[in-house]
Order: C-alpha cells, then structure tokens, then sequence
C-alpha cells in the first residue's frame, strides 16, 4: 500500500473513531448515574420505624423527638432548623411504624394522619389579627354564620383566590382557624388546615409559629385534635 493510501486509511478511521469515543464517554456516565440514583437505601423523605431519641432544636428551641415522627431524615440527624414537619396518627398519636406504612402512606378521605409544621416566623400574628387581616377582607360577611360543631363559618368571594375552602372559627383558649377545601370531583379526599399561630408555652412564645393538617372527615373533633398536637409538642420540648 502506497504512503498515501495508508494516509487515507488513518483519516477514515479518525473521523469515525472521535465520535464513537464521545458517545461511549456519555453511555457510560448515564450508566453511572443511573446506577447512583436507583441505588438501594433511604431517600431523605423516607420514614423510619425507629424510635430512637433525635435531639434537635428549631431556631433555637430545644426540642427531643422519636425519629419516627420526623419526616425529614435530614432532620433526624439533629441540630437547629427552620421548619420542622411532623406526622402522627389520630387519635392514638403514635409515630410511623411500619406496621402503620399504609396508614401514613394513604390520602383516602378519613386517613387519620395529621401532619404537623412548626417553623420559625418573626413575624408571626395571633389569630385573632390574622382572621382581621388576612381572611376577613375576602369574606363574604365579616361576622360569619353560626357553623357546625360548634364552629363560626365564613365563606369568601368568589374573586378571593380562596374560593374553594371554607373558613372555621373555634374558640379554645383563644380562636382556632380552620381553613378547610371542599370536595369536588377533582378533589375527592380535602384537607383542613390549622391556620399557624404562635407555639403556645414560655419555649416557644412569639418565636415559632404550629400549624396542622387533616383530613375534612375529622372536622367534628377539632377540638380533640387541637388539644393533641399541644400536648404532643409540650411532650416533645426541652429545656
């Protein structure tokens, strides 16, 4: 073969050879990749069923928690956060097991999870003002209608952006806001929420803020409900 065919014969090879590296280089990282994100073990919102004492603090207050209440496993492994979610069954107040796994993993319409939120907020309003200033300028009247279970309901406008829920008022110590969905077609399983107001208790003051979530079904044991989530977080406090 002549100088100049076996030229010819290394630009062919060469021009299909870069390619080909490049392309492996890409099947073999996306291999690894994939590898890495479908590997066996904890994702970070995956519950544990150990009960193991996690000591953790919420912008500075204290607080000792079984692991298995805490959602977060990035909170599991302790120290001072911003926002803390809880979850616990109702009535019993127990955390994840997983016996419980389809429990806590369900959204039918009467699931007996609560999920709880505490978070810090320096701006945090009672709830009394914030039924004045943030709900009552959408509602439809001011002074509400005598509701179920003991609760003052109102209903807010249309042009609101809170048309879908209703709004419940119980007095405990204080006023208790229930901001609740209504179902719908599209919305087979709603929510209540318990508006956040200030952690009740000489650890939290006006620091932190405790809110709550459960299902519509369980509207009629409101007062049941509140009374739990402040003992379970007054359980859960630390000096």
């Amino acid at each position: 073969m002549s100088f100049e065919g076996r030229r010819e014969e290394m630009h062919g090879h060469s021009g299909w050879l870069i390619p080909l590296v490049f392309v492996g280089a890409i099947l073999i990282l996306s291999g690894l990749f994939l590898g890495w994100y479908l590997r066996p073990g904890p994702r970070a919102s995956a519950p544990t069923g150990k009960s193991d004492m996690v000591r953790l603090s919420v912008r500075g207050q204290p607080f000792a928690i079984p692991a298995n209440y805490i959602e977060s496993a990035g909170a599991r492994a302790g120290g001072d956060q911003d926002q803390l979610a809880l979850a616990a069954l109702f009535p019993s107040w127990r955390g994840y097991s997983d016996n419980d796994a389809r429990l806590f993993s369900a959204n039918a319409p009467d699931s007996p999870v609560i999920r709880i939120t505490l978070r810090a907020d320096a701006n945090n309003l009672a709830p009394g003002d914030r039924l004045a200033r943030i709900y009552k300028p959408y509602v439809v009247k001011p002074a509400g209608a005598a509701g179920p279970f003991g609760l003052t309901q109102y209903s807010f406008r249309k042009d609101s952006g809170y048309e879908q829920n209703d709004l419940f008022v119980g007095e405990r110590a204080g006023p208790v806001l229930l901001l609740c969905e209504r179902a719908g077609e599209e919305l087979v399983s709603p929510n209540c929420l318990a508006v956040d107001r200030p952690l009740a208790g000489s650890l939290g003051g006006r620091k932190l803020s405790l809110s709550y979530r459960f299902k519509r079904a369980y509207l009629a044991r409101w007062r049941e409900m509140a009374d739990g989530v402040d003992a379970l977080v007054r359980k859960f406090e630390t000096d």
